[in-house]
């Protein structure tokens, strides 16, 4: 096809085909990213100055929209952290609102993932509308456990301020997550992490999610996170219309192997790839490229090349009600495109343009 654009979608058009054109795509949607080239979106003394640089190397990945996500840590640390993204966010067009990933998740060893035992709370809506003030009303995403007993109630609360709602993290039971969805949530968070090492085989969170056909399901597609046969057989289960990709990049993102942090934890990017808080084998987030999370689902989730794509743009961009995304390359919806080549499996970037912008024309990403 042949689009024409600006700042935002004039026309598309059907061409014929041809071997050597590349392919074009709406700009990539994350709605979970931690940091990226060095940078931790959970210090509240990053400078606008990196982040704008972690966002401009994110950009480079094909992601023309995303949320950077801040996780549990103390009241007065995720406040500062948020209004600190936000004065990034009035300069950097790309930063389309938030994602607060927890602190109402669960607290025992397994669900708890990365986060620290000792800010893990209960939730309180004037906590939510603490975050949305600092922000500016820019909370489009909130991930917690639907275990504690207030959360239908606040879950409610902030499904009716216009924000999304994620289940993670948690070991609820399956009434607990129905409860959930009953009360507006439509998401569970990197499904299959965030969760106990053994389990019982049935019934289980897990299962119970898989099988809630009201909840999308995001994956962070790295190769360490999931498995191939349990990515399969997610996949599967919530078919490819309600598959999101996420990166859960944390600061190691785009930089090299060696110490980071995370907000108040040390995490080490090992030479393998895995992003891991140091001294464990406990994964924290990841250092994965948005652009090779894609090729990697086409690879180990037998999605087609166009199901990969809308699990990274159209389906992330209708959960947090993305204006100018939902609809792909549409007339109207904005100009955020990536021109690319499917090349031995790889998803290389020859151009991508934000808000009808050139960013990055060369060298590619791989």
């Amino acid at each position: 096809m042949e689009v024409e654009f600006g700042d935002s979608i004039q026309a598309v058009c059907a061409i014929a085909a041809a071997a050597d054109l590349p392919f074009i795509a709406p700009g990539f949607v994350d709605i979970q990213v931690n940091g990226f080239a060095g940078v931790d979106f959970n210090n509240p003394a990053a400078s606008q100055s990196e982040i704008a640089r972690a966002i401009d190397t994110i950009l480079a990945t094909g992601v023309t929209r995303c949320l950077p996500t801040v996780i549990t840590g103390s009241p007065d640390d995720m406040l500062n952290c948020l209004r600190n993204l936000r004065a990034a966010q009035k300069q950097l067009p790309a930063i389309a609102g938030f994602h607060v990933e927890g602190p109402h998740i669960g607290i025992e060893d397994g669900p708890r993932g990365a986060h620290p035992a000792r800010w893990v709370r209960k939730p309180e809506i004037a906590e939510f509308h603490s975050w949305q003030e600092a922000t500016d009303g820019n909370i489009r995403l909130v991930t917690l456990s639907p275990h504690w007993p207030d959360a239908p109630a606040y879950i409610r609360a902030v499904v009716q301020a216009g924000c999304a709602v994620s289940i993670g993290h948690t070991g609820a039971t399956a009434e607990q997550i129905t409860a959930a969805a009953d009360a507006g949530a439509t998401l569970s968070t990197h499904l299959g992490n965030g969760a106990h090492a053994i389990m019982r085989r049935h019934p289980n969170y897990i299962w119970d999610q898989l099988a809630e056909d009201r909840l999308s399901a995001s994956f962070i597609v790295d190769g360490f996170h999931v498995g191939r046969a349990f990515l399969k057989s997610a996949l599967r289960a919530k078919t490819p219309a309600r598959a999101v990709l996420v990166t859960d990049a944390s600061a190691p993102a785009g930089a090299a192997p060696g110490r980071y942090r995370l907000g108040e934890q040390d995490a080490d990017l090992t030479p393998d790839g895995r992003v891991v808080l140091s001294g464990t084998d406990k994964l924290a987030g990841s250092a994965l490229r948005m652009n090779d999370g894609i090729a990697n689902a086409i690879r180990l989730g037998d999605l087609t090349l166009r199901q990969a794509i809308d699990a990274a743009t159209v389906n992330p961009a209708r959960i947090v009600g993305l204006e100018g995304g939902m609809r792909g390359l549409s007339p109207g919806e904005r100009g955020d495109l990536v021109v690319f080549r499917f090349v031995d499996g790889a998803i290389c970037l020859d151009e991508i343009y934000l808000s009808g912008h050139p960013i990055v024309t060369r060298p590619r990403v791989r």
